[in-house]
């Protein structure tokens, strides 16, 4: 299957790196390489390094970008490894990067990965095909505890004990091995009237098990910061999410990031001696205008944040 992947807010968050034609960027979420292709567009003698856990995206964002030849180096990697990557590859400084977090159009497209529950396959929703925990695993082997925990917690799902409690029910029975059993599952442990809202009754349930099997919430606070910690001065983090969950812990990061002394209002005079890391880009995050996500839905709950480092 061919890899598409349309980018979200594309125009927007390359324009806030503020591209200078000999300078270093990274795309974390390289993707099918839309982010990368606009940013390589502006360079002459720089460099772009893109990053991404699927070995798809990397072939596919490989073959598009080889026009720019040396430009670009893709590296299959997870970008909460970018202190690392960099080091290997003997860069101490960046002048700008971009995550776009989540899953991505051509993964929820795939029927074979596993992410939809529009389509019917096997429980798998693995970001990396080669990572050993998958959906199956999750939704088989996890106690009820546990499964009640994250679906709450990932999906701030108000059903989640009773989602909880079928799966287990369910699965004494035999395996849940597909998304549409799980789907119907989801689906038979809710009420009747919350199954027929504007949103699919499995999609929270969905995102929370996708979120726990790739660890995507564990990593990005400090993925987040490690990436702020090796821009240059004046380089910029531009961030996508896609949910209140994403947002909310970039939101903190760069809050916190940004903020000088943590003394109470009290003292008189600071105590602490903390300094400011950066600053915020735009105190509220950019959405996508109604013309994208008339174009494409996937953009209509897209947050752009952005910290430049001082």
């Amino acid at each position: 299957m061919e890899f598409k992947h349309i980018s979200v807010l594309l125009n927007e968050s390359v324009e806030m790196l503020g591209v200078v034609e000999n300078g270093v960027y990274v795309d974390g979420t390289l993707g099918g390489g839309g982010h990368a292709s606009l940013i390589c567009s502006k360079l002459r003698s720089g460099r772009l390094i893109g990053i991404d856990r699927d070995s798809e995206a990397i072939a596919a964002a490989t073959e598009r970008l080889k026009e720019y030849g040396e430009t670009v180096t893709a590296v299959h990697d997870n970008f909460s490894n970018i202190k690392n990557i960099l080091k290997s590859l003997n860069i101490s400084q960046i002048d700008g990067a971009i995550l776009d977090l989540g899953v991505s159009s051509h993964q929820l497209d795939e029927v074979s990965r596993g992410f939809s529950y529009n389509t019917d396959a096997r429980l798998d929703m693995r970001m990396d095909t080669d990572a050993e925990l998958s959906a199956y695993e999750v939704v088989n082997t996890y106690s009820e505890e546990d499964l009640k925990r994250i679906i709450y917690a990932y999906g701030e799902e108000r059903f989640a004990p009773a989602i909880a409690r079928r799966i287990v029910f369910e699965r004494a029975k035999a395996p849940i091995e597909t998304t549409v059993q799980l789907s119907d599952i989801i689906k038979s442990a809710m009420p009747k009237q919350a199954r027929y809202t504007d949103k699919h009754p499995a999609k929270r349930t969905f995102q929370a098990i996708r979120i726990e099997v790739n660890h995507e919430l564990e990593i990005l606070d400090k993925a987040v910061r490690d990436f702020v910690s090796v821009l240059k001065p004046g380089g910029v983090l531009a961030v996508i999410t896609f949910h209140s969950l994403e947002d909310r812990i970039v939101k903190t990061a760069f809050a916190d990031l940004s903020r000088g002394c943590t003394c109470p209002k009290s003292f008189p005079v600071c105590v602490c001696n903390n300094k400011p890391i950066g600053k915020l880009y735009n105190k509220k995050p950019i959405v996508a205008a109604q013309e994208e996500i008339d174009r494409n839905n996937r953009a209509h709950s897209a947050k752009l944040r952005a910290i430049i480092k001082l």
